[in-house]
């Protein structure tokens, strides 16, 4: 992944190589020092026994993919810290303050954000989310006890905390919650296969990639309404309610990312693309009027496959960032 936009990202993010049980580190800017990312490994998670919780300290930046309990203590004034955290695409995200001690009144504070914010650009962004940008932050030195509890609306959750006196700080639980229709997932791995649901809803959903790759869409149902297609259009997504378009970027919001691709026609079947962007999202707009589900299988886009581009490749946009 290209230096650029790890900074840009401020992150990140996560590629887990949890298949391989690796840890990996990035460097982050604006942390207050150079403290890595700490990605836990799978090892670890099968080494938990039923019932155990995990523990351990929190760094100013860190990111979590694990239930357990975590406790940040400054040892110096802490000015910009944040912890990321992710669960598998089926997971929502509780967040409970077990113990809080700061000082509000003299410039701290210990914020919780529905989704993950980098550099200014969210995911998902305003236009897929169902809260306002405002509604999204929770901050403890406002809500105090009234909200202990947090949940997030997808995968992905963060906190942003400023601690400027050593020996204060915070715990945390975090715990995992099933979803029974994900939307908005941000990939752990640089490869899976993910089938996206929208029953009836009026939402868009995206599948977010952060990684050059493969993307193989096997199969789609768009208009689908009591085992009956809607006539196809004839041009285009032009003016269609329930599509799937693919992007590329190098940023975290979909909405800032270029438009690759439009699939308003429902098939079943094969539909592969190259796509050598850093950031690969597929996004699903639903009219709420017809149940859609899309079927794809993705992995990391290797040095051999951007040599042998075939004709549904994107090269003009994307590939130069490899």
């Amino acid at each position: 992944m290209p230096s650029a936009f790890q900074f840009q990202c401020h992150l990140i993010l996560i590629f887990l190589a949890a298949s391989k049980g690796e840890t990996r580190y990035l460097e982050v800017r604006d942390a207050g020092e150079d403290d890595p990312f700490l990605l836990l490994s799978e090892d670890l998670k099968r080494e938990l026994s039923a019932g155990q919780i995990y523990r351990r300290s929190l760094r100013c930046i860190d990111m979590l993919s694990i239930e357990g309990q975590f406790t940040f203590t400054a040892d110096q004034a802490q000015l910009h810290c944040a912890t990321f955290f992710i669960g598998e695409p089926e997971e929502l995200i509780t967040i409970h303050y077990d113990f809080v001690n700061i000082d509000c009144q003299g410039g701290d504070f210990l914020k919780v954000f529905d989704g993950w914010i980098l550099k200014g650009e969210k995911f998902p962004s305003s236009l897929d989310h169902p809260l306002t940008t405002s509604q999204r932050y929770v901050d403890f030195c406002e809500s105090g006890n009234i909200q202990r509890s947090i949940r997030s609306s997808q995968n992905v959750a963060m906190i942003f905390f400023r601690i400027q006196k050593p020996g204060n700080g915070f715990t945390v639980t975090v715990k995992k919650n099933s979803n029974l229709f994900p939307c908005n997932v941000i990939s752990q791995t640089p490869s899976g296969r993910f089938t996206m649901v929208i029953p009836h809803q009026h939402r868009n959903c995206s599948f977010s990639i952060i990684y050059p790759v493969v993307i193989k869409i096997s199969d789609l149902i768009l208009g689908h309404l009591n085992g009956l297609f809607l006539k196809k259009p004839s041009t285009g997504c032009a003016g269609v309610g329930d599509f799937v378009e693919l992007l590329g970027g190098a940023g975290l919001d979909p909405s800032k990312m270029f438009p690759l691709a439009d699939l308003c026609h429902s098939f079943h079947g094969s539909a592969q693309m190259k796509i050598g962007c850093d950031n690969t999202v597929l996004r699903m707009v639903s009219s709420g009027k017809h149940i859609n589900r899309v079927t794809f299988e993705y992995h990391q886009l290797d040095l051999q496959e951007t040599e042998a581009r075939k004709e549904n490749s994107i090269e003009e946009f994307c590939f130069p960032s490899i």
